[in-house]
């Protein structure tokens, strides 16, 4: 039976007051804040064990992905589990950085930060969690830099091979028609894809969310946490910022369209190609026949394409969508168990 009292003040607080649940993150330190690089560690009060972790987000994501909510964080389970997590965070992305592409990403933001993370832990190799497109970035920062101290890499919903989506199929198709030029001219208009955009587009994937809204708060109006976790989503999405332009094409192009990572190599500019073979790392891919963006399958060939990984696992979880899989309540007993395990199988200074 409903909590009228409660109902009520949870109503009041949703529709004129300052919500449900005041934001809380992890208490972390800042350091170094440069432009679309901002490197933070999170606080802990004991010394870490094994080796420290780098968070890599996605573009037009908040970096807040793993940090979402108590009960929702990544970031603290890692600190919970006696690791030192580090993220990652790209800023606002406007007009002005129509020109930035993968390579700023894959051979310059991550590289930097991985490389000032080993140095604060005594050349500590660094093991690398990202989710979507923060997933491919890690994959291909890793095959591109042998050099670089990578312990791992493990992937959240991040797909190989998009031929195996169905929801991309009269897009791929639409574009092999076209050549690409929808994208070519939008994002040399725009600069990139505006925040605004980005943010209608996630909510137009989750439209029977969007739809059912009204319903869900007049059913659990007497739910706090329900709502809590519910006003927690609007707010990242709120919170997305835009994609760069040329960023944006060649994944566009590259990836969706020419499916390159299926294929093993990915073509950055006419002097740059990463060649997928060349990541000699452990890798842990992770899936869910859930998630409508990246289902399972279009994740599981990353295994063929990974020849050279000293070590390379696929996992399916069950029942989770695309922001589930890093963010969801159903996290702490499916995808980071996985996540846990693999990582306690590393030795420290491996």
């Amino acid at each position: 039976m409903t909590n009228l009292p409660l109902a009520l003040r949870n109503g009041w607080a949703l529709a004129f007051g300052d919500g449900i649940e005041t934001p809380t993150r992890t208490p972390s330190t800042v350091l170094y804040d440069l432009p679309h690089r901002q490197l933070r560690r999170f606080d802990r009060d004991s010394p870490a064990t094994g080796n420290p972790v780098l968070l890599v987000p996605p573009l037009a994501v908040d970096a807040s992905c793993y940090d979402l909510r108590p009960g929702q964080s990544l970031a603290r389970m890692l600190l919970e589990s006696g690791r030192q997590p580090y993220v990652i965070d790209y800023g606002r992305i406007s007009g002005a950085d129509r020109d930035l592409g993968l390579e700023e990403w894959v051979d310059d933001i991550v590289p930097s930060a991985v490389a000032e993370i080993s140095a604060r832990h005594d050349g500590a190799p660094v093991e690398l969690i990202g989710w979507s497109l923060g997933g491919i970035i890690s994959l291909l920062t890793a095959a591109g830099h042998a050099e670089l101290p990578i312990a791992s890499v493990t992937t959240l919903g991040s797909p190989t091979d998009f031929s195996r989506n169905p929801l991309l199929q009269p897009v791929r198709m639409f574009a092999r028609a076209t050549g690409g030029r929808e994208i070519t001219y939008a994002t040399y208009i725009f600069g990139g894809i505006p925040a605004v955009f980005v943010q209608a587009g996630f909510r137009g994937m989750s439209l029977t969310r969007e739809l059912t809204r009204p319903l869900f708060i007049a059913r659990n109006a007497g739910h706090t946490e329900a709502l809590a976790r519910m006003e927690a989503i609007d707010r990242f999405i709120d919170a997305m910022p835009g994609y760069p332009g040329r960023l944006y094409r060649q994944t566009y192009q590259q990836l969706i369209v020419g499916n390159q990572l299926a294929k093993g190599s990915v073509r950055l500019s006419a002097d740059r190609t990463i060649e997928l073979e060349k990541l000699t790392c452990r890798v842990l891919l992770i899936g869910s026949r859930a998630d409508t963006l990246a289902p399972a399958a279009t994740i599981a060939p990353g295994l063929d394409v990974l020849t050279g990984a000293s070590e390379a696992r696929f996992v399916e979880v069950p029942g989770l969508n695309h922001l589930a899989l890093v963010a969801g309540p159903q996290m702490p007993t499916t995808t980071w168990p996985v996540i846990d395990e693999f990582l306690s199988h590393v030795p420290v200074n491996a």
